[in-house]
């Protein structure tokens, strides 16, 4: 099983939630939503090889966290993989959008100079922007737009960009989501939960539950569940091989994917 976005610092017991992951031989990739999270939340997973843990700053907490900019940057060198960054242009946040797309556009810049990285970009009610921003800094590395919920052109043009696509349960649970998972490249799709934001029957998913979403493209694409494992799986490896940088290919990838 494989859980491309998970905020493993944020439930309430992150170690017991890290063991289990351990046990079951979940990849998890544990994103972040500050710079300040990063080092604790690389802490959970010492020994873990089937964890790696995102260097973030979430939109939602722009602009009082624009001021860790400075930090973010200091940290690129550690980080292998980039997440949760993008824009949220919804009802709640859409005032703050000229400060998201300076910081995001800074983030990408600093990206592109260090030499690419593997990225999860969160682009609610904002994905023609966020493909805008990116299309500004092409060397910037492989982007997973992370439950997508854009139109079906915006849907077209981040296909076009190369984007790849992160497929949580709750995508199942409309029609609209449905008819963009039913869109989505079969050779570009990843799972996810996005726990413990995310629920299932009023609990929080946690980073095994992305077999519910191998499920649904089950149904989806009818096909077996195990036939979905295995495309994840090969779109997976196929991910990490690439790296984050243009012209060194492997470079930030798991320590192993069987």
């Amino acid at each position: 099983m494989i859980d491309f976005h998970c905020h493993l610092d944020l439930y309430p017991d992150p170690p017991a939630v890290v063991r289990e992951a351990k046990s079951r031989g979940t990849y998890v990739l544990s994103v972040t939503t500050t710079p300040r999270a990063w080092h604790g939340t690389l802490s959970l997973a010492v020994g873990a090889t089937r964890i790696r843990t995102a260097l973030g700053l979430h939109p939602q907490l722009l602009p009082e966290r624009a001021g860790e900019l400075p930090l973010f940057e200091s940290l690129i060198p550690e980080a292998k993989y980039i997440g949760e960054i993008g824009l949220d242009g919804s009802a709640a946040h859409k005032q703050s959008m000229g400060v998201q797309t300076t910081v995001l556009e800074s983030i990408l810049s600093m990206v592109n100079r260090a030499g690419g990285r593997i990225m999860t970009l969160h682009s609610r009610s904002a994905a023609t922007r966020v493909l805008a921003s990116l299309k500004k800094f092409p060397n910037a590395g492989e982007f997973v737009l992370h439950w997508f919920t854009g139109s079906e052109t915006e849907l077209r043009a981040a296909i076009e960009m190369g984007a790849w696509f992160s497929i949580g349960p709750a995508m199942f649970a409309s029609r609209r989501g449905l008819e963009l998972c039913a869109s989505m490249p079969r050779d570009r799709i990843l799972t996810e939960t996005d726990g413990p934001f995310a629920a299932s029957k009023g609990a929080p998913l946690l980073p095994w539950d992305s077999a519910l979403a191998l499920e649904g493209l089950a149904r989806l694409w009818r096909v077996d569940a195990d036939e979905v494992a295995e495309t994840v799986m090969a779109n997976f490896k196929r991910l990490v091989a690439r790296g984050g940088g243009a012209g060194e290919p492997g470079r930030m990838v798991y320590d192993h994917v069987d």
